[in-house]
């Protein structure tokens, strides 16, 4: 009798709370800090950005967090999401490793991030706000809040960065059908976007610029904005957890639970998502499981970042974290992988990489779109550029167990399809892609500009 492909749940089994991720870290949160004075926020200070009840979640101690009812009637449009065994890809690689993957790219949009886009616009939409800014890199996200906003009457308005406003012209497009305001950041429309601008006509951009022009639309705008931020802070990684604690269910209904737990990492939502209800059985119920983040090796804020606090932006708005980083002032190269491109990470994630719960690894451009081709040769679903990492390094674990002769349960999160990121697997096709190592030199110059917080 042949294996079985695919695993499903019943909406019935979508997951009643989120995990909060802060119930169980080996080591004490650090605060976060005002980008002015850097003392520890206050509510009021993050109140001119956030709704209470996405504050509230920030700093919440409790393991649960229930997930509303209207929140979960909009899951039910795509949750819960299919668990796959790649038995195709494991013939393929001739390894005895079992290899499962989740896939996100089931939701509307085509990747995780409606997870948190719609409880976002929901607690906004809650406390009575009328508009939203945010940023986006590869435009996931952007176009995940366009579809959120739209749902529950939200304005939208997006700062897009540059380099891929123009690489992917299509997620643009969607997130205008949903009605959103789409913006090629930086933009002559902030204080912080011209002055940029008057200094490089030709800036690219990056996540970092976005977020601030992001921030000050909506810190300038008397209250009638909010900001809502794609990933990086605790209340957007807890809204994530509903991929992992499904797949923990799912790995049941297989009979295995995987030795090995991978996800792509840029700001960090998708690989705590699927992660961290592994995290929590590895700290409280005496698991073993290995949990790897993978990351771009000219993004490497895991492995090559310093971890300490610095700004969440490039112009120094957004509150300062405690987090593994490149500098706030890191330019990144324009690699395709643009959901990666941010110069931080996750104070969460950070924290249990420099505890060693999780371990980090770089992985190079083209090593990741030979993985994504050789697995969609396999199994019939185009990785997005982001998602590839993931899937380079599970093939390097299977490999690794056909090389030992030995049996592993290998599972990670394809966090979305890349059916709007032919242009980059065409320049790689075409032999127009190049690997690109950042050099240490420039994160040890970005660490010179990092605010001085006091011991």
């Amino acid at each position: 009798m042949s294996a079985q492909h695919k695993f499903l749940l019943d909406e019935s089994k979508l997951p009643k709370a989120w995990y909060n991720i802060n119930a169980d870290l080996p080591v004490p949160p650090q605060p976060v800090l005002h980008p002015q004075t850097l003392q520890p926020v206050t509510p009021d200070f993050l109140s001119v950005l956030f709704p209470m009840p996405l504050i509230m979640q920030e700093i919440s101690p409790e393991r649960w967090i229930e997930i509303p009812e209207p929140v979960r009637e909009v899951y039910k449009l795509w949750r819960p999401t299919p668990l796959f065994r790649a038995l195709r890809l494991e013939q393929a690689l001739d390894t005895p490793a079992h290899i499962y993957y989740k896939y996100e790219g089931a939701s509307p949009v085509g990747s995780h991030k409606p997870n948190t886009a719609v409880a976002q616009a929901f607690f906004n939409k809650e406390a009575g706000t009328k508009a939203l800014t945010t940023e986006t890199g590869a435009g996931q996200w952007g176009s995940a809040l366009a579809m959120a906003c739209n749902m529950f009457g939200i304005s939208l308005e997006i700062f897009m960065v540059k380099v891929s406003y123009h690489q992917k012209p299509y997620r643009r497009i969607i997130m205008q059908n949903f009605g959103a305001e789409v913006h090629a950041s930086p933009t002559e429309l902030t204080h912080y976007g011209r002055s940029l601008l008057e200094q490089d006509p030709d800036n690219p951009g990056s996540l970092g610029i976005a977020i601030s022009e992001a921030v000050e639309a909506a810190a300038t705008s008397g209250g009638a904005k909010k900001y809502s931020l794609g990933s990086v802070l605790n209340h957007v990684l807890l809204h994530q957890t509903v991929i992992g604690l499904e797949t923990l269910e799912q790995m049941a209904m297989a009979g295995e639970y995987p030795d090995i737990v991978i996800g792509c990492a840029g700001g960090g939502s998708n690989f705590a998502g699927f992660a961290f209800p592994f995290v929590h059985q590895n700290l409280t119920n005496g698991t073993k499981t290995r949990i790897i983040a993978a990351e771009p090796a000219s993004c490497p804020s895991l492995t090559k970042g310093k971890y300490t606090f610095d700004y969440g932006d490039t112009a120094q708005m957004a509150p300062v974290v405690k987090m593994h980083t490149l500098g706030h002032t890191f330019m990144p190269p324009g690699i395709h992988a643009g959901g990666l491109r941010y110069h931080g990470m996750s104070p969460q994630v950070s924290a249990l990489v420099d505890h060693g719960d999780v371990e980090a690894r770089a992985v190079h451009q083209l090593a990741t779109f030979e993985a994504g081709v050789q697995f969609a040769r396999a199994e019939g679903i185009i990785p997005a550029p982001e998602s590839n990492h993931a899937v380079r390094v599970a093939i390097d674990e299977a490999l690794a167990c056909k090389r030992d002769g030995t049996k592993k349960v290998i599972a990670f999160n394809l966090s979305g399809h890349g059916h709007f990121d032919m242009t980059s697997y065409d320049a790689y096709h075409q032999g127009r892609l190049e690997d690109y190592e950042y050099p240490a030199a420039m994160v040890e110059e970005a660490m010179t500009h990092l605010p001085q917080v006091p011991a």
